[in-house]
């Protein structure tokens, strides 16, 4: 079984993009993050035409996630137990979605950025995963051996070889201790990161589409697959396609696949 999961930033600009990935790499269940549209806006036809079920969803042009899978799509459910929401009045953002695929629980997530140390924002971000880490240390208590994959953009490089350089950063959000003991807490509650054994350090998933980052190779590896212990005993391979932040059209994130037996 082979699962990804790809931050598109809009599904609706990327479909022949996304469709011809699932081709080429014969991938069973895509996570997809940041669809910028709508439920009724997105292009199921597209999707299902070539044989994925298709689970999203979408409030505007801000945020979505969805799930497609070839496999299965049972049991499908959008957010976690006390998912914190933003904004004022607080909603609820479309950053979080869940279905069984083929037995495993595969989420696709979409952290908040957290925009910059000391905003707002960034507490959003804070409670989001503190939220989501003691749902995840909740589903594994309920079913040590439940198979659960938590696949997304996390919006945290959580090792200084996950950024191009540490200097640059400096004072910046995603690398900032707060944040990757956020990161850490989603690992401690259980959930590996079954990519890094399998890439090389310096390996990045997402590069700026400003002053020539990815020619540069000036990146950022945000993009994650943590796997419950008992998915995590199922990979055998992972990684990442750079090729596709390629050419025109690209999405400013690359897609992240992992390999189970």
């Amino acid at each position: 079984m082979r699962i990804a999961t790809w931050n598109v930033n809009s599904i609706r600009a990327r479909v022949d993009r996304v469709t011809a990935f699932l081709e080429r790499h014969d991938v069973d269940v895509l996570a997809v993050q940041e669809t910028k549209c709508r439920d009724d806006q997105f292009p199921h036809l597209a999707f299902e035409g070539t044989g994925y079920a298709v689970a999203h969803t979408g409030l505007n042009q801000w945020n979505g996630v969805a799930i497609l899978s070839r496999v299965g799509l049972d049991d499908i459910q959008v957010g976690f137990d006390a998912v914190p929401g933003w904004g004022d009045p607080s909603v609820v953002e479309a950053r979080a979605i869940s279905a069984l695929c083929s037995g495993v629980r595969v989420w696709s997530l979409y952290v908040p950025n957290g925009r910059g140390l000391g905003d707002p924002h960034m507490d959003y971000k804070l409670d989001w995963l503190e939220r989501l880490r003691q749902a995840g240390a909740g589903w594994l208590e309920q079913d040590p051996q439940a198979q659960v994959a938590l696949m997304g953009d996390w919006n945290i490089a959580p090792q200084d070889d996950d950024v191009w350089s540490m200097a640059y950063y400096e004072d910046k959000s995603h690398v900032s201790p707060p944040e990757r003991a956020a990161f850490t807490g989603v690992v401690d509650a259980g959930y590996a990161d079954v990519v890094r054994p399998h890439v090389p350090a310096g390996a990045f998933t997402y590069w700026d589409y400003t002053q020539l980052r990815f020619p540069k190779k000036q990146g950022m590896r945000i993009d994650f697959a943590l796997g419950s212990p008992a998915l995590a005993q199922r990979v055998t391979g992972a990684s990442i396609d750079r090729e596709e932040r390629k050419g025109k059209g690209a999405s400013d994130h690359a897609p992240v696949i992992v390999d189970l037996v």
